[in-house]
């Protein structure tokens, strides 16, 4: 949960159900007020006074059709309660990596999980939306009754109403093949692992899904003693393969040099978050992320060495490997499909302050210009709310022509604009 950025509305509206919802966006509408809605509070576009919050995290119902494959979630859903759920049948999410982040707000988003490469978005696999929208007025959505309203909901945020629940599609996995290398950057070459594992990429099936974290572990007493002050570099792997492939897989990232753990094993789905280990509990954090079209592995070197040890502040570095079937045409907003990498920087704001860090991400990014093309909406946080590059000009010219029909008022504005 983000900590560092307050939001102080005028009136919140704690919803028990859609009902609730409808009253709420109702009032806010009557009254001329913004709308800001909040599951989790992982994704606070930042600080903001006045008008109405909308609290969702009551609103945590999960329903497993094993039958259909499918799970119906409340808007205030998190990812572990629906992991848990559906592991009992054999079934698993298209989940991202931090069990405590809201369902449905990240499907909203577009939704990269542990899988991506092999299924795709989680917004890719919805089937059908509640939403109330501007009028108050609660509708069912679906791509076949709704068709672009249905594509606009999805990858479009929070701009086009409030979603109070979504069934969402389930993959037939029970099992894994992943955890996690760690490398000391002070024994290793940072640079040497990055390079190792981009070429690792290169041949890999698109049933493994796999990132790249770097960052000097804090001295923190949530953190085990053999971590705090150190600089780790860590590859996450996720594979629905035999444990035995995997192990064949894996081997070229074992020679990159030694590590400090290697947790790659054969495991239950419901052990998935342990490959990346997210913390669980709220901070104050400021983030920002490019999806790149291809990897310059030398710029990328010098992002790695700019955010690493010698950084006056901490930051969090990932590269996400996409591509698979993220790169599938769907019938949703979801942009720059066509992207190969993510590259994120998280940066804590714990006595930092927050112009500092977003210098440090500007030049960070500038060295990746050549090969952007956009940004990610999931991975936008903390006092970020600048709408550049979150769509390409088609998508963004579709988005808003959407927000004229169904929220010509820009009611729904406390949150990544596309009015």
């Amino acid at each position: 949960m983000q900590t560092g950025f307050a939001t102080r509305p005028a009136i919140v509206f704690g919803a028990e159900s859609a009902d609730d919802v409808v009253a709420a966006v109702s009032y806010a509408a009557e009254a001329g007020l913004p709308v800001g809605v909040q599951a989790t509070g992982h994704g606070v576009p930042g600080a903001s006074e006045g008008g109405v919050l909308i609290s969702t995290r009551r609103m945590d119902s999960v329903r497993v059709d094993p039958e259909a494959r499918s799970v119906t979630v409340g808007a205030g859903a998190r990812w572990g309660q629906v992991v848990e759920a559906a592991v009992g049948h054999g079934l698993a999410p298209l989940n991202g990596t931090a069990p405590s982040v809201g369902a449905v707000s990240y499907t909203l988003g577009g939704g990269l999980g542990i899988l991506g490469r092999e299924f795709g978005y989680a917004a890719d696999h919805v089937r059908s939306l509640d939403v109330v929208t501007a009028g108050g007025v609660l509708r069912h959505v679906t791509a076949d009754s709704d068709p672009e309203l249905c594509w606009g909901l999805l990858g479009g945020g929070a701009n086009l109403g409030v979603v109070t629940g979504l069934e969402i599609g389930l993959v037939p996995v029970a099992r894994l093949y992943g955890g996690a290398l760690a490398f000391d950057g002070g024994v290793v070459d940072p640079a040497a692992v990055l390079r190792g594992y981009e070429q690792w990429t290169r041949t890999l099936p698109d049933e493994v899904t796999s990132s790249l974290a770097a960052l000097v572990y804090p001295d923190l007493p949530q953190l085990p003693p053999h971590l705090k002050g150190r600089y780790l570099l860590l590859i996450r792997v996720a594979s629905t393969g035999s444990a035995a492939d995997g192990e064949r897989l894996v081997a070229p990232l074992r020679e990159i040099g030694p590590t400090v753990s290697d947790t790659l094993r054969e495991m239950p789905y419901a052990e998935s978050p342990s490959i990346h280990g997210d913390p669980d509990f709220p901070h104050a954090f400021y983030g920002d992320n490019v999806l790149l079209s291809e990897l310059d592995v030398d710029a990328a070197a010098d992002v790695l060495a700019l955010a690493g040890p010698g950084a006056a502040t901490m930051h969090v570095l990932q590269l996400n490997h996409l591509g698979g079937a993220l790169a599938r045409p769907a019938r949703n907003a979801v942009p720059y499909r066509e992207a190969g990498w993510l590259l994120r920087l998280l940066s804590p704001l714990d006595g930092t302050d927050v112009e500092a860090q977003r210098k440090v991400h500007a030049e960070a990014f500038g060295l990746l210009a050549p090969q952007t093309l956009g940004r990610s909406l999931n991975f936008v946080f903390g006092g970020n709310d600048r709408p550049e590059g979150l769509y390409d000009p088609e998508t963004l010219k579709r988005l808003a022509a959407l927000k004229a029909t169904y929220d010509p008022a820009n009611l729904f504005r406390r949150n990544h604009n596309v009015g």
